[in-house]
């Protein structure tokens, strides 16, 4: 359990910090220019996905991609055939990933929609009586996961090989939570049961407030910092 001291400082940073004008530069301020939960969940599910690396180059990146979908992200999946997200997306480099991956995410994201509705329908399916939204993660990734017939996904992760999963989990805290800062949209998912994002900077500070004693930055360790944080704030942990 966290010392009292702990718990007021993460407390006042949350006061201190959690606001929409702080945001820039973070990939989050994509989501604010979507009004339609439709276009936000397709949005946020991209710009996490590609958040890693230095911030200025995603937020170049997401801007690329967000630009060739004008105005409407999910008209434009909407209408859009294989071949024509493989030639708009052919130039795209972020890193590690090339436009091929785009495309194929853009196509698991079409499938989805087309099977479900919408990602949120995708999602919710997939919940169950556990404490958090692990199964639904597995379920989710795997749907998305379609058009890539199992080969190697950089962009979307699976829990069940123990990846921390941060960038879904950075996604789902987007989508669920609803604040000053987070937009929100699926309320039917319990904030209680999300995941902290966990990266190798939130490992490191985890490790220094005695959060965790594990030394991988895995699924099992971003459980066991959720749980300790759920001992400050039981009906939203990723809230700090």
């Amino acid at each position: 359990m966290l010392p009292t001291d702990n718990r007021r400082y993460l407390d006042d940073l949350y006061d201190k910090y959690n606001r929409r004008d702080l945001i820039h530069p973070d990939p989050l301020e994509f989501l604010y220019d979507y009004e339609d939960s439709h276009d936000r969940e397709i949005v946020g599910l991209i710009a996490s996905s590609l958040a890693y690396g230095r911030v200025r180059q995603i937020l170049k990146s997401v801007h690329s991609i967000l630009g060739a979908m004008k105005p409407s992200p999910s008209t434009f999946l909407d209408r859009a055939s294989r071949p024509l997200l493989q030639s708009t997306f052919s130039g795209f480099k972020h890193r590690f990933t090339t436009g091929e991956e785009i495309a194929c995410l853009l196509l698991g994201i079409k499938g989805v929609i087309e099977r479900y509705g919408t990602l949120y329908a995708c999602f919710t399916a997939g919940m169950n009586d556990d404490d958090t939204v692990l199964p639904a993660i597995s379920r989710f990734v795997k749907e998305l996961s379609v058009e890539r017939n199992d080969r190697p996904k950089s962009l979307i992760p699976s829990p069940i090989k123990g990846s921390a999963c941060k960038r879904l989990n950075l996604f789902l805290r987007w989508m669920v939570r609803e604040d000053g800062v987070d937009p929100g949209g699926w309320d039917g998912v319990q904030v209680s049961r999300l995941i902290v994002p966990l990266d190798t900077h939130m490992h490191r500070i985890s490790l220094s407030l005695n959060l965790t004693r594990r030394k991988q930055a895995d699924m099992r360790t971003a459980l066991e910092i959720t749980d300790s944080f759920r001992m400050i704030s039981p009906d939203d942990p990723v809230s700090h």
